[in-house]
């Protein structure tokens, strides 16, 4: 008896069978099969589960480049199966159903199109080629895109969807570790904005070059990205690892990618980033906040005691605009970018880019947090070596591409705790104040708070140093200066009025280069105007950076600093002299 199933026959099996896989697909995660029309319109996710299925580098391109418009680059071409590689079959024929498969040569296809109006070379890893893997037809693939991008001057998105080094390829694979490597060096010294798509799944030596070099990183949600595969690791260590490791949002929380993206959000977020570093002409848009109103209405304590304690009080008012609150009312296009590469995103050090009043810019500064859930979040303004070493990274990258820099600082100081020790915070703090202070790219800096100690001077040596009216600068708080000198906290008064920490003192000590007034009552009573006059008096400082010669900046920066507390008076009680004492 025939094995057949009703209504098809045998000899249109095979036909059937290409019919349904065109219509329906089955989710390698939930296992349920998807209509393909509704996989296709979902930018090829599943719609019930959510799961982003790799996606070919037509599809990509589709994606990225405005109005599906693009043109495929030509790439090189070598010697096929160098080593005359054979393991169950031979590398000529695993290379040979690859290419018939795909359509493609090998796994690395790059095109140029438009990205926001921008001319932009993608290149994309193909994960349907041999997996992605990287031998030496994609080397040569990876590295004519990029020198490509340097001839035609134009931003440079890579793509990644890759196993890692091509074993079949052995050395030669290993090799392209450093070629790409080297021509992603020469992107950065041509100043080629190189943006890193992270997709499902990049590994091995492809996170260990090229794709882990970018200027920003975005890692596509649900990508599993890392070195060593899960099941490597889980036997060579013998341990069992977190549900979340090597995910997208893992890599953002221990500060390896910039953010974490939905495939569909991918053009207009690479769009906006383009347009900063790229230096495109924006509408400024009216700033328009409102002010919240304070849930705080009974007097605070320690009000009226001093006029140097008052304006402490007023610095701390919690009703006061924190970073992201400027960052909302100023800000046209902001993009945060998270992470220190080395080891966390601290949430306590916002930084990003975004259009200062119409000014493209990379902008610093603490954040305090306002509810219970956000300042534990942010840790009320005290960055650990992880937000030092971001904001180190963001003044990089502000002098790659010669944008200015905007610092808003307000912080207690930096975080004081065992794991801040642990992971070097001297150095973090000592080695933003180095670069800031050395950085080629106008700098300046807002005191718009609380200016603690090392935590602010860390993201304070900017050639221009404002600070608002009623905002402090010191080494040290009132209260811990009160119990330690005085020993006993109520002489906080006192403290505060003897460290003269305010604007006004800052300026008579040449400290600072002139105070922002607030409104009547402090900038908690009115964020419109508080906002309005914090954004002016920044955009005319850069302004007039940027009529100064960037090369020339980082001298004037130092002599500045040099130059700072050499003519201010020490005062001292008088002391008797050596005959009176004898």
């Amino acid at each position: 008896m025939f094995n057949r199933k009703s209504g098809i026959t045998n000899h249109n099996r095979d036909k059937y069978d290409r019919v349904r896989r065109l219509m329906w697909i089955k989710c390698e995660s939930c296992g349920r099969l998807v209509y393909y029309k509704d996989y296709k319109d979902n930018h090829y996710i599943c719609p019930r589960c959510g799961h982003a299925f790799i996606m070919n580098p037509k599809q990509r391109f589709n994606l990225l480049f405005d109005n599906i418009d693009w043109e495929k680059l030509t790439l090189p071409v070598a010697i096929d199966d160098p080593l005359q590689f054979t393991d169950r079959v031979t590398y000529a024929d695993r290379l040979a159903d690859a290419r018939n498969e795909t359509g493609n040569n090998d796994a690395v296809v790059s095109a140029d199109g438009l990205i926001g109006g921008i001319k932009t070379t993608v290149c994309v890893l193909n994960g349907f080629f041999m997996m992605g893997s990287m031998g030496r037809v994609a080397g040569d693939g990876i590295v004519a895109s990029m020198e490509h991008a340097i001839d035609a001057n134009q931003p440079f998105i890579m793509v990644t969807s890759s196993g890692g080094a091509r074993m079949q390829e052995n050395i030669l694979s290993l090799m392209q570790m450093a070629r790409t490597t080297a021509a992603v060096n020469k992107l950065h010294e041509k100043h080629i904005p190189y943006i890193v798509v992270l997709t499902d799944p990049t590994y091995g030596g492809v996170t260990a070059s090229f794709a882990m070099l970018g200027d920003i990183h975005i890692a596509e949600s649900g990508a599993r990205i890392g070195f060593a595969g899960r099941r490597v690791i889980e036997q060579n260590m013998r341990e069992k690892l977190p549900s979340n490791f090597q995910t997208a949002d893992y890599l953002y929380d221990h500060g390896m990618v910039d953010m974490v993206c939905k495939r569909g959000e991918l053009h207009d977020k690479i769009a906006d980033i383009l347009s900063v570093l790229t230096h495109q002409s924006v509408d400024v848009k009216p700033i328009k906040v409102a002010t919240p109103k304070s849930e705080r209405a009974k007097r605070v304590h320690g009000a009226g005691e001093s006029d140097a304690y008052d304006k402490v009080l007023l610095a701390r008012n919690e009703n006061r605009p924190h970073f992201l609150d400027y960052i909302d009312g100023i800000v046209d296009c902001w993009t945060y970018l998270a992470g220190d590469r080395c080891f966390a995103e601290d949430a306590a050090m916002g930084s990003g880019i975004g259009f200062w009043r119409g000014i493209p810019s990379v902008i610093i500064g603490q954040e305090q947090g306002r509810t219970i859930e956000t300042r534990q979040k942010h840790r009320f303004g005290m960055a650990n070596p992880d937000g030092y070493r971001k904001a180190v990274r963001m003044m990089k990258l502000a002098e790659k591409f010669n944008l200015p820099l905007i610092s808003l600082f307000d912080t207690a100081g930096a975080f004081a705790g065992r794991e801040g020790e642990e992971r070097g915070q001297s150095q973090a703090v000592a080695s933003a104040i180095s670069v800031g202070l050395n950085m080629r790219a106008p700098y300046v800096a807002v005191n718009v708070g609380q200016g603690g100690s090392g935590g602010a001077i860390a993201i304070g040596t900017g050639d221009r140093v404002y600070m608002l009216e009623n905002a402090i600068y010191s080494v040290i708080a009132p209260e811990s200066c009160a119990s330690i000198l005085w020993k006993d906290n109520k002489f906080k008064t006192d403290a505060a009025t003897a460290l003269k920490l305010t604007a006004q003192d800052m300026l008579s000590f040449n400290v600072i280069d002139g105070i922002i007034h607030e409104p009547a009552g402090g900038a908690h009573r009115d964020w419109q105007t508080t906002m309005e006059l914090v954004a002016d008096t920044v955009s005319a400082a850069i302004r007039e950076l940027q009529e100064i010669p960037v090369a020339d900046l980082p001298a004037r920066r130092a002599e500045k600093f040099l130059s700072m507390t050499r003519d201010v008076e020490i005062y001292q009680p008088a002391q008797p002299s050596e005959q009176e004492n004898i």
